[in-house]
């Protein structure tokens, strides 16, 4: 009788020695249902929760696209498109692309810059000015034509995370991955385990792995009620928009289970 070959994903979770879901295949939740936006809220830098400035959020050709057609200058209104619920042990699947031109107005590091916000603030915490969640952010960088810019980095406005034993104050730290130059269809994986472990797994390779989210650092936003050490279990997760155009076809979730 011929074995059945184990799935990817278990072979992932194996190697990483973390709890693998119950069912002898993977069940994966489709966050993103292909339709239109259902089960996600937008917040815009100066704008109330829930108002999708000029449709920058929108459902076309089976893809959510972040789009800047309708403006004529970006002016900083930062934009995240939250997830309903909060998670704590899961694999999260995003398969995205960098399209067209950046909108005008937008900062030179925001050239093909976005990412998934992961463990983030609830939206309706944010402040109406505020123009990043609390978060862990999986970073999502596209290359120019020259010089290396890998993805899947990591940036952590208003937390700490522990890389090696060691607490890493720096906002971004990069990944050990490809540049993606064009336009083609990247995947990456998040493997997240409340706060006791994290993997960023590009294509295939895993490029990045820490821990141990707290609060704190100067991008915290003034205010927050939240101390500085607080460890960080679980959130919310967010698709950025930060004024280049960009593309998903996919954005699933596997529960793991807690242990």
């Amino acid at each position: 009788m011929q074995m059945k070959k184990l799935p990817y994903l278990f072979l992932l979770l194996a190697a990483f020695g973390c709890s693998q879901p119950k069912e002898s295949e993977p069940q994966w939740l489709p966050l993103f249902n292909g339709q239109d936006l259902s089960g996600w809220t937008p917040k815009f830098a100066g704008f109330e929760l829930g108002h999708n400035l000029h449709n920058t959020f929108r459902v076309e050709d089976g893809l959510l696209k972040v789009s800047y057609e309708g403006y004529e200058q970006f002016a900083g209104e930062f934009g995240h498109l939250f997830y309903q619920a909060p998670f704590s042990h899961y694999v999260l699947r995003v398969e995205y692309r960098f399209v067209g031109e950046q909108a005008p107005g937008g900062a030179e590091w925001a050239f093909k810059n976005s990412g998934v916000m992961l463990h983030a603030q609830s939206p309706e915490s944010m402040a109406l000015e505020q123009g990043f969640p609390v978060s862990i952010e999986a970073q999502f960088l596209g290359g120019g034509p020259e010089g290396e810019r890998p993805t899947g980095n990591l940036c952590t406005p208003g937390m700490h995370v522990t890389i090696d034993g060691a607490l890493v104050e720096e906002h971004c730290v990069s990944a050990a991955a490809k540049t993606y130059r064009g336009d083609e269809w990247v995947t990456i994986e998040m493997v997240i385990l409340g706060d006791s472990l994290m993997h960023h797994i590009v294509q295939g390779d895993t490029v990045l792995t820490y821990a141990r989210p707290i609060i704190g650092g100067g991008h915290k936003p003034e205010g927050y009620p939240l101390p500085d050490g607080t460890p960080v279990k679980s959130g919310y997760i967010a698709l950025q928009a930060e004024s280049h155009p960009i593309e998903f076809r996919k954005v699933e979730l596997l529960r793991l289970q807690e242990q």
